[in-house]
């Protein structure tokens, strides 16, 4: 039987990059993230007078969108990726943005990051990686070993609550009383749903205290009508923005962010 692996998106890298980040959804998942990572910094810089660089590990960071705003900001970014074709692409995004000299790029698989880190970090962004991985709680232990006592990870999972609710809609209940199985013909949909309380119980257990959740995409993903003549995009993300850190939506949206801060042993 063959042994199921990590994905590896070197064959996907350019279609990825355009049907994921080029896209509304992409675009709504940045602007609600976004969002997080602003008080996820003013959590690690309280004192706006006394802002030293932070070290971030983009772990699985594909073209690093989110890593490169926090390096216009004036810090420091390790971007690690199993496809040495997403970082290639990376690379040359970055270098665009004169942002070259704050990256480190890493060619590893997540689990195997420590290796190429000269310590622990202010900061990890391990976002929409999870899902694609044979053991995702296991790479999220390892990661939070590599963050500083008082720092925080930041991680963005495909909600399994989200999928089922999906599906529900859908009328897919075949599919569902299957388990859900990764269809292989959709090839950019993620091989599975993560459930949210495995990951809360995965960052607790490491010794972290969630500061923050949100849902990314808790309507947007369902809507049956997509007519943008009845409503505008931006009216669309300022609702999600409403709508994402509240329940039910919260624990509804296709994606969650959740993040975390290390606490002293």
């Amino acid at each position: 039987m063959a042994v199921k692996q990590d994905r590896n998106f070197d064959d996907l890298a350019h279609k990825f990059a355009a049907s994921i980040y080029g896209t509304a959804k992409g675009e709504i998942r940045q602007t609600v993230v976004w969002q997080d990572i602003e008080a996820i910094l003013q959590h690690l810089q309280p004192d706006d007078n006394h802002k030293a660089a932070l070290t971030v590990l983009d772990a699985g960071g594909g073209l690093a969108q989110l890593s490169q705003k926090i390096a216009t900001l004036g810090h420091q970014v390790s971007l690690c990726d199993l496809s040495s074709e997403m970082l290639s692409l990376a690379k040359q995004d970055i270098a665009q943005n004169n942002l070259l000299s704050r990256f480190q790029f890493i060619h590893s698989p997540v689990q195997q990051v420590a290796e190429h880190l000269d310590g622990t970090v202010d900061l990890v962004l391990f976002h929409a990686v999870m899902e694609w991985l044979t053991e995702p709680l296991a790479a999220l232990n390892s990661l939070c070993d590599q963050v500083k006592v008082g720092g925080i990870i930041s991680v963005m999972f495909y909600n399994y609550n989200g999928l089922l609710f999906k599906n529900l809609i859908c009328g897919n209940l075949k599919h569902i009383e299957q388990g859900m199985p990764h269809r292989k013909r959709f090839k950019l949909q993620p091989q599975q749903g993560i459930k949210p309380e495995l990951v809360y119980q995965c960052l607790q257990q490491a010794g972290f205290e969630i500061l923050g959740k949100t849902g990314v995409r808790t309507f947007h993903d369902y809507m049956q009508n997509h007519d943008m003549g009845h409503f505008s995009f931006e009216e669309i993300v300022a609702m999600e923005q409403k709508l994402c850190r509240q329940e039910p939506f919260l624990s509804l949206g296709r994606y969650i962010h959740v993040y975390a801060r290390k606490k002293a042993v």
